[in-house]
């Protein structure tokens, strides 16, 4: 019993953790799912969005002016990907690596070439909006919940504009796109803007959650938000074709991710083996529905068989 209720104990940490990587999950679902592109700047942009906030709310700016800089941040890694992208003709993973690179020794600029930037709610106080937990997680969820409301409210409306179905008509199909005069080039150069200063968005959140801002906490970024977005997918989304929604069940798979990650953690695994563990779980994810497929084909092929 009393393991069952220190279990429960660390879930509000899971939901907290579940709703910050659940914004950077979206701003990840523009461009895996509706831009069709493979864009590893996140793994850069995460953390310059979380090293942008933390430099100027310690040098005394207010928090929010602080994460609107940082998702500026994260728009500008998001053009840079897109120039490299669309002008230079590099392939879209490749040009994602590439920013991705640079974002490290940009990221050590930032932050005056040290590796991390202590942001504790205790010393900065109203600078910072949420912690990690303590007497603060109720508030720290609420308005982390806002967030997630607001962002989503607005990407609904975005991609319902002329604009935001030049987008989702690139991502579908690129050639009638260019046929009906929509500038391909420019709709993947925004998108991927609009994409990294989302995830910068998260990283801003993500250090004042954690209290500090690491060069290293955005490695691994990718298979997070990746585990979300299938995970939001193989168990929600085929049941709607609602965007809002499809936004809200990719949180909601960030927050599932968290709760198992979270549970993982608390039965002992060690530390080493969590990376592992999420690539395991986005693995299974990915996997699971193909093997299907296969097995509903090969059951159809027995039966067409047995009839003929």
């Amino acid at each position: 019993m009393e393991m069952l209720l220190n279990w429960l104990g660390t879930l509000p940490g899971a939901v907290g953790q579940g709703l910050v990587w659940g914004v950077m999950a979206v701003g990840l679902y523009i461009t895996f799912k509706v831009l069709d592109l493979a864009d590893l700047t996140v793994d850069g942009s995460i953390c310059t969005g979380a090293a942008v906030c933390t430099v100027l709310i310690t040098n005394g700016v207010n928090v929010w002016l602080a994460m609107l800089c940082a998702i500026a941040a994260g728009m500008i890694a998001g053009f840079v990907t897109g120039i490299l992208h669309t002008t230079l003709g590099i392939p879209a993973i490749l040009a994602g690596i590439l920013t991705q690179l640079m974002l490290w020794s940009v990221n050590l600029l930032i932050m005056g070439s040290r590796a991390n930037i202590a942001l504790s709610r205790f010393k900065y106080g109203d600078k910072v909006l949420i912690s990690a937990g303590g007497s603060d997680i109720t508030s720290t969820l609420l308005i982390l919940a806002g967030f997630v409301a607001v962002i989503i409210t607005a990407l609904y409306w975005f991609f319902g504009t002329e604009m935001g179905m030049s987008l989702r008509s690139t991502g579908n199909n690129l050639e009638m796109s260019r046929a009906q005069g929509i500038n391909t080039n420019f709709t993947k150069v925004f998108g991927l803007a609009l994409s990294n200063g989302i995830v910068a968005l998260s990283g801003a959140l993500l250090a004042q959650q954690n209290g500090a801002a690491d060069i290293n906490m955005g490695r691994g970024a990718i298979v997070i938000g990746l585990a979300a977005v299938i995970v939001g997918e193989a168990l929600f989304q085929k049941k709607t074709t609602n965007f809002a929604l499809r936004l809200l069940f990719v949180v909601c798979g960030a927050i599932i991710y968290w709760f198992v990650f979270q549970t993982v953690i608390f039965f002992g695994l060690p530390s080493e083996l969590l990376k592992m563990l999420s690539a395991v779980v986005v693995a299974l994810f990915l996997g699971v529905p193909y093997l299907k497929t296969r097995l509903f084909v090969k059951k159809k092929k027995k039966e067409a068989e047995k009839n003929a």
